[in-house]
């Protein structure tokens, strides 16, 4: 059975396995997979089937999608709305996935203060790595907001993989020099990875990499294959949202032909009893 009880929010540490309890030999395999040049594909999944589906297809990651949490359960994205589902899914998926590697995204970390940060991370987050962001509601932060939550819990779980994302390129600010000096002040602060989101070009990306002495991951993109990214010495290919929303996409198509008064097209789509097992 999974488990679907409320995660603990009150911040007790003592109350479920502190993050920092997890197994160091299962972190040290997700810091492994970050090579530069042969960049891994991490999927990121919105609820236990979708990991147990992206886990059983060979991947040896999986990450979390904060959209896909948000939208299951009506809020908005990365506003802090998801601290609870995604606890609980973490919880889930750890339960349901035990011998997965598994991140998850983090948002900003839920609150403006590190220590807080923290609490939350070792009250309901038993996981190999996370994604926290520098920038809430949509808007980024100065960039000490994040060093300091970054210094904060490799303090105190020296082994978790910190990818500190930097939403300057996400949030429309194309301005690569505030993007490298953010970069430098969260490769200070002891993240373990940069994470830079958005539409970048291969030039770009690999002014990014040539500057950052840490793992680069990027988003899945339409305009570049895997290869190129290598070229370029990423380390990491993230799925975020895309996933998510590629299933909701076919979903609508799909209702789209039945109102058309079409056939149900079935042709590869998982039967019924392939998906009521991946709940065994």
């Amino acid at each position: 059975m999974l488990n679907r009880g409320r995660p603990n929010m009150g911040g007790g540490m003592n109350d479920q396995i502190p993050a920092s309890d997890r197994q160091p030999s299962r972190r040290q395999s997700f810091h492994r997979l970050h090579r530069p040049g042969e960049p891994f594909l991490l999927p990121c999944a919105w609820d236990v089937a979708s990991a147990r589906l992206f886990a059983e297809a060979g991947h040896p990651a999986v990450g979390t999608t904060s959209l896909g949490v948000a939208a299951g359960i009506g809020a908005a994205d990365e506003d802090r709305e998801t601290l609870t589902a995604m606890g609980g899914l973490i919880g889930n998926i750890s339960q349901a996935l035990p011998e997965t590697l598994l991140t998850c995204d983090f948002e900003d970390g839920y609150s403006d203060e590190p220590g807080a940060v923290v609490e939350t991370l070792r009250g309901s987050f038993d996981v190999d790595g996370i994604n926290i962001e520098d920038s809430a509601r949509g808007r980024l932060v100065e960039p000490g907001a994040l060093a300091n939550k970054v210094s904060a819990i490799k303090d105190a779980v020296p082994d978790l993989f910190v990818n500190a994302r930097i939403d300057t390129y996400w949030t429309g600010q194309d301005n690569l020099g505030d993007t490298l000096e953010r970069m430098r002040r969260y490769v200070d602060s002891g993240a373990d990875g940069i994470f830079v989101p958005g539409d970048l070009d291969l030039e770009t990306i690999g002014r990014i990499v040539e500057a950052c002495p840490l793992p680069v991951n990027v988003l899945a993109s339409p305009r570049f294959f895997r290869d190129e990214f290598a070229e370029v010495g990423v380390a990491r290919i993230s799925t975020g949202s895309l996933l998510y929303r590629t299933a909701i996409s076919a979903a609508l198509h799909s209702l789209s032909g039945l109102s058309g008064d079409s056939p149900a097209q079935t042709a590869n789509v998982l039967s019924y009893r392939t998906v009521s097992q991946l709940g065994d």
